[in-house]
């Protein structure tokens, strides 16, 4: 099979491979999945590059977690139905060796999620870590229906997705962008109450839209904005991050106390498999119904995997995708 894979960790263009690997096969309680689309993250670029002095976690990898595609070979345990079935798939190089960037790619059965007939394989390729990662900010700490929810970076993959599902879980959602003129761009996304965190005083503008204070707080730089979550949040508020620019962050910790404020911290391959189920449940649903909307770019062919990850490491806001060749 086709595939991109790196032996040695490194800029893009110096360690990223593209030629013939063997077909995997896969095992007991797993599928192979025919990937017509492989969808990069952050993270996988993360991986390739050391960050944070991570090394090389199997002597090759071939990159990426998320993809679409249809089963294509199911191992012993698995239904032979579900060979010619259209499939989203996460996790596929959580922990393990070989990901999407392949024309195959074999992950446990739970792993490959039946695509509804009205979402299309682009939309199913960045469904994995950003929307598992969402689900897990705006519903690991219950229900969200009548809440008010704070979205901190809706221009953002996750962001983007936390807060059309908090919308979906019937929740009011205020989002916010970096700078005023981003707030058209998230107008057109969708999103209908923007705070832009230029303004003069955004935190008494997220106040005067959610009276009281905001219940649920989903957020991408922790360290940057945690005295405006303090500010805006109300007793037993919770916060969920998942990003932060500071390694070792401070926070305002006693009107944080006194407001029994939780914070929760998201590593999104290690959430509970029961939470990456009903994750994957409920974007399903979700996707299938309409409910989700996400900017993609022109996928790019999976020789130009180096020009993808680059695309990723400078911070595009729209999703990088790889179209596979069959």
């Amino acid at each position: 099979m086709l595939a991109v894979w790196y032996d040695l960790q490194g800029p893009a263009e110096q360690v990223l491979q593209f030629a013939n690997l063997p077909t995997p096969e896969p095992g007991a309680g797993e599928v192979r999945v025919r990937v017509t689309r492989s969808g990069i993250n952050p993270g996988d670029t993360k991986k390739r590059r050391g960050w944070l002095g991570s090394s090389m976690p199997f002597p090759r990898v071939i990159p990426h977690s998320d993809g679409a595609g249809v089963v294509d070979k199911v191992g012993a345990g698995v239904d032979s139905a579900r060979i010619g079935e259209r499939v989203w798939v996460f996790g596929a190089q959580s922990y393990r060796a070989f990901g999407t960037a392949a024309q195959f790619t074999v992950v446990p059965a739970g792993q490959a999620v039946a695509l509804p007939e009205t979402v299309g394989d682009d939309v199913g390729a960045c469904l994995g870590i950003p929307g598992i990662t969402a689900h897990r900010a705006v519903f690991g700490d219950g229900p969200v229906r009548g809440s008010t929810v704070l979205v901190h970076g809706v221009l953002g993959g996750v962001g983007s997705l936390a807060a059309q599902l908090a919308a979906w879980g019937g929740a009011t959602v205020i989002g916010t962008v970096r700078t005023r003129a981003d707030s058209q761009a998230a107008h057109r996304r969708g999103i209908e109450q923007v705070v832009a965190l230029d303004g003069p005083d955004p935190a008494r503008e997220i106040r005067n839209r959610a009276q009281g204070g905001v219940d649920r707080i989903v957020e991408v730089a922790f360290s940057d904005n945690v005295d405006l979550d303090a500010a805006v949040a109300k007793n037993n508020t919770v916060i969920t991050a998942y990003g932060t620019s500071e390694d070792r962050p401070s926070f305002p910790f006693w009107p944080m106390l006194f407001d029994n404020i939780t914070i929760r911290l998201l590593g999104s391959d290690d959430f509970p498999a029961e939470a990456k189920e009903q994750a994957a449940t409920d974007l399903t649903a979700a996707a299938g119904g309409g409910a989700l909307s996400i900017a993609i770019d022109e996928p790019l062919p999976l020789d130009q995997a180096a020009r993808a990850h680059d695309l990723v490491d400078r911070g595009t806001r729209a999703r990088i995708l790889l179209a596979i060749p069959d």
